[in-house]
């Protein structure tokens, strides 16, 4: 015989509660009910200790919502926004909703086809690391009364909430520390992007550059080239700029790539070649030498956007908020082996 499945009845029977009490929290409404935290707490312990599941479907017809949010990132497979998303679905959870993350690659035309499908399935909010060219569906999103956060960076003309790091000073710190430790001529790697972020990583290094008086040198690269091709082209800029002393990479994932072309050119790090990289992770911890990297702060992050977006969720309509918040965050210096040159 098929296990009787529990109903909102049998939790409110065993809660000693009513079934409106249950509904309310099931539905996000306990806040607006006025009902306490710790009788929303009691139900959401409960339900998660008897490993119950709502009819998303049925609930959605009854209130309007599904309590799924929607999460679009560059690439899930990154450590960066891997363990954001980890920690925003851990939260969601908690609050009685369900995340669904897919990777845009930074293409647009996926970006925009994955928001369709987002928007057919009904999901209740929005968070996006965007890239260029869905300002329209974003903007028709917002005018529908749909939440979006934006984080790790933003799209010009798009006011909504937002959470990034201070790329520009991230930035220029690590440079000044390069150039203290007695390098002088420090190329910068990034991707082929106007996306804010990177010009803002850009922006730091030209700063820091230009106080010193030396030249700049930039080189951009394609977002997820074919990784022999990519290796093969550092290696042939470096070879080509044997002056260089440091380089300071823009995102992990180009500096993987560095590393190896590095590596393969016989350069010892750091005294032939100085490394630093924006954002942290563990392969630059235990690599050797260890890699100087810029560390963001993954918890910060993830809990201020989950916090934006599930306060959107049980407050106004979005197209009548007015009070979008722009949070901007410190990253942390990690100062390793391979940004100080050894004493001969």
């Amino acid at each position: 015989m098929a296990k009787k499945k529990t109903t909102i009845a049998d939790i409110a029977k065993t809660l000693g509660v009513s079934k409106t009490t249950v509904s309310l929290v099931l539905n996000g409404k306990a806040r607006q009910t006025q009902l306490s935290k710790e009788m929303e707490k009691r139900v959401h312990d409960y339900i998660r200790e008897i490993g119950y599941v709502p009819n998303q479907y049925a609930q959605g017809l009854r209130s309007g919502k599904t309590r799924t949010i929607g999460m679009l990132v560059e690439d899930i497979s990154d450590s960066f926004f891997s363990a954001i998303a980890r920690q925003i679905e851990e939260r969601a959870y908690q609050m009685g909703y369900k995340i669904v993350y897919s990777s845009t690659e930074n293409e647009t035309r996926k970006a925009k086809e994955l928001l369709e499908v987002y928007k057919n399935n009904k999901l209740d909010g929005y968070i996006i690391a965007p890239p260029a060219g869905i300002e329209d569906e974003v903007k028709e999103l917002m005018a529908e009364g749909y939440p979006v956060v934006f984080f790790d960076r933003t799209l010009p003309g798009i006011h909504t909430d937002s959470v990034m790091v201070d790329n520009y000073n991230s930035a220029y710190e690590a440079m000044k520390h390069l150039i203290n430790s007695g390098y002088k001529h420090i190329a910068f790697m990034t991707l082929s992007s106007d996306q804010v972020q990177m010009l803002e990583r850009e922006r730091g290094y030209l700063q820091a550059i230009s106080e010193n008086n030396a030249a700049y040198i930039i080189k951009r690269v394609k977002y997820h080239d074919d990784k022999s091709h990519a290796i093969g082209e550092i290696e042939e800029f470096i070879a080509s700029h044997a002056y260089i002393d440091a380089i300071f990479f823009a995102t992990n994932y180009i500096a993987e790539n560095g590393l190896e072309a590095i590596g393969n050119l016989g350069l010892q790090i750091p005294n032939d070649m100085g490394v630093v990289v924006f954002d942290d992770n563990n392969m630059f911890r235990l690599f050797t030498p260890s890699i100087t990297a810029i560390a963001q702060p993954i918890s910060e992050i993830a809990e201020h956007v989950i916090n934006l977006m599930l306060e959107r969720l049980t407050t106004v309509a979005v197209h009548e908020v007015v009070d979008f918040q722009t949070v901007v965050l410190k990253s942390n210096l990690q100062i390793r082996k391979s940004s100080i040159k050894s004493e001969s």
